[in-house]
């Protein structure tokens, strides 16, 4: 086993490394935000510069925290070849201590900051990142949802049956509806009719849904002015159903989760955001066995600059998948669990698999 001291100092020389990317990182974002938000609140008066300077620096968490894997990926590819240009990597295979034994304090420590980040700066970003949203609102009124379809989608279940809300746009979070479209089902399952509405405003116990217009299979249009729709939802489940997820924190997510279940709303992101957090600290342990797979090599060998690039790509080519599959698991097409664990457990086992036939041929 790798002695306690050298195993100190490589996990030291990584986790510096690794700091010094991401603050880099960091400071570099910050300040394109913070110039992008004084371009936008040139013309708004009561906004400071001081003020629009720590509005920036509350949104800068949530971004930041995307890059985690890639500031881990290039912190260890540059700790890795920084121990091999001084030769002292030369010293430690000599010594008989194999790649995997020197890799242990790196991987200790990419677990520990994936622990850290899931369960400490994740919370932090969340709640930061909510607060700059209702300045953002303040300042620039309602924020524009991305994509472009910004129809909203609720289902609902109530002791009446079940019901499909499509709505062109919202205001209060979600509790005041426009140009809505409700598909309404017996308990059964059975299609019952459908509600085309102007506007619908949510109560305590059911939705008014205004200017109403009510279609049934076989029967001509009815013009119902005021229909009164029940509901199960509360108003805190309907604000909280248009919250994105990365704005909910960790711990939050799993009761956030089964309430939306519960309620009959969708909980797909949800529950892939919560398993996507749970599977970081295995995401950023297995960057650093793809950087290790690029980066081990001795300069004298050439090839350096080819190298690098290889585990550069390497790295964003499993960020793509990782976005990918991510997607796939948002939309329902793929179980929660596999689209959040499968791009780790590929990256690990690719990693460990190009480092075996390097090391053991």
């Amino acid at each position: 086993m790798i002695g306690s001291t050298l195993g100190f100092y490589i996990g030291k020389r990584f986790a510096k490394t690794v700091a010094g990317v991401f603050v880099t990182v960091f400071c570099l974002v910050y300040i394109i935000d913070l110039v992008e938000l004084l371009r936008r609140t040139g013309e708004t008066t009561h906004a400071t510069t001081g003020f629009i300077a720590f509005l920036s620096l509350i949104r800068i968490p949530a971004i930041t925290e995307q890059i985690l894997p890639f500031a881990v990926l290039i912190g260890a590819m540059m700790a890795f070849l920084d121990l091999t240009r001084k030769l002292e990597l030369v010293v430690i295979r000599a010594s008989g201590i194999s790649v995997w034994q020197f890799l242990l304090p790196p991987l200790l420590v990419a677990l520990g900051i994936g622990i850290f980040a899931t369960c400490v700066y994740n919370p932090l970003a969340a709640v930061l990142k909510e607060r700059a949203d209702h300045i953002e609102a303040e300042l620039f009124g309602r924020i524009p949802q991305n994509g472009p379809d910004k129809s909203l989608w609720i289902r609902q279940k109530s002791g009446d049956g079940q019901a499909i809300i499509r709505a062109s746009s919202s205001e209060e979070s979600g509790r005041i509806l426009h140009n809505l479209t409700v598909f309404v089902f017996e308990p059964n399952g059975a299609f019952t009719e459908r509600v085309e509405a102007v506007s619908a405003q949510l109560s305590k116990g059911y939705w008014t849904l205004h200017q109403a217009r009510v279609l049934r299979v076989d029967e001509p249009p009815e013009n119902a002015g005021d229909y009164i729709l029940t509901t199960n939802l509360t108003a805190d489940e309907i604000t909280q159903s248009f919250l994105p997820p990365d704005a909910v924190p960790f711990w939050e997510l799993p009761a956030l989760t089964k309430r939306m279940q519960e309620a009959g709303l969708n909980s797909a992101r949800y529950n892939l955001r919560f398993q996507a957090l749970l599977a970081r600290p295995l995401l950023l342990m297995a960057m650093v066995l793809v950087a290790a797979s690029f980066s081990l090599k001795f300069f004298r060998m050439g090839g350096i600059s080819r190298m690098v690039s290889g585990g550069i790509i390497s790295g964003f080519v499993l960020y793509v998948v990782t976005k990918l599959v991510g997607d796939l698991g948002s939309a329902g097409l793929l179980n929660a669990v596999i689209a959040a664990w499968s791009p780790a457990l590929i990256g690990s086992f690719s990693g460990a698999l190009i480092l075996l036939h390097q090391e053991d041929g």
